[in-house]
């Protein structure tokens, strides 16, 4: 049900973190290697970077897969940056479709992407969106359940908590509400990365001046290491720090 990718580090073109590597994020779109629901993502994708000097990100999404779009060649070819995060969608069943439903979604500095899904949604989430501010629930860039997920997270994050906690925050709400699933978030403001683990697969390599997480590694290269089920993972490039998610956290 997805796979994402994020990165910090020197600038360096789109292409070469998404599609020049052998088992990168466009391979993982018809061929994922440690996906463990779901065979192919050719629900649409999306990629947002920063340019030097401005915080909010550009962002570029199609409602077609990776591979279908001619043009996204080009673009990751002579695009450059510092960071970015990035997604390929197998979407959940009732979920919308189109550009709008494809991670990441934005806010201010903010992307975020979800690589899972949320039982009974809608059903089983109500009283969690209940608890947003009207305003949040009308600001929702699609009618699905990761957009739900990220208006829960915008929250946390207003109210001044650290990508990691607001994550970790936001997965102990959704067990405390009783919603099952999986959670496996992934947050940049583009100079800090957050994530979770939990229900699906997760990674990252760290190396001097560098640091990608990832749903699966894109290359057999080493220095990937796997993160541990029921985890939360905040990394800068130098510094990665992980603790265990708890119920009601």
């Amino acid at each position: 049900m997805c796979r994402h990718l994020a990165y910090l580090g020197p600038q360096a073109t789109l292409r070469s973190v998404l599609t020049d590597p052998p088992y990168g994020l466009l391979r993982q779109s018809w061929a994922p290697r440690r996906q463990r629901h779901g065979t192919v993502n050719a629900d649409g994708f999306g990629v947002g970077w920063y340019a030097d000097g401005d915080p909010v990100p550009a962002r570029y999404r199609r409602a077609v897969p990776m591979w279908g779009d001619a043009s996204f060649a080009d673009l990751a070819r002579v695009t450059r940056a510092r960071a970015l995060l990035a997604a390929v969608r197998s979407a959940t069943d009732g979920t919308a479709q189109g550009e709008a439903a494809a991670a990441p979604y934005a806010a201010g500095p903010w992307l975020f992407s979800h690589n899972g899904r949320l039982d009974g949604w809608p059903a089983a989430t109500a009283g969690l969106a209940a608890t947003l501010p009207a305003a949040d629930l009308l600001a929702l860039e699609a009618r699905t359940d990761s957009a739900l997920a990220w208006a829960l997270v915008h929250r946390r994050l207003r109210d001044g908590e650290s990508p990691g906690d607001a994550l970790a925050g936001t997965v102990g709400d959704l067990d405390a509400a009783g919603v099952t699933g999986r959670f496996n978030f992934l947050l940049t403001d583009g100079t800090t990365i957050a994530a979770t683990a939990a229900g699906d697969t997760l990674c990252y390599r760290s190396r001097p001046g560098q640091v990608v997480v990832a749903s699966e590694p894109s290359d057999d290269e080493p220095g990937w290491r796997v993160v541990p089920d029921r985890t939360v993972l905040t990394a800068r490039p130098g510094v990665v720090d992980a603790s265990p998610l708890k119920p009601g956290d």
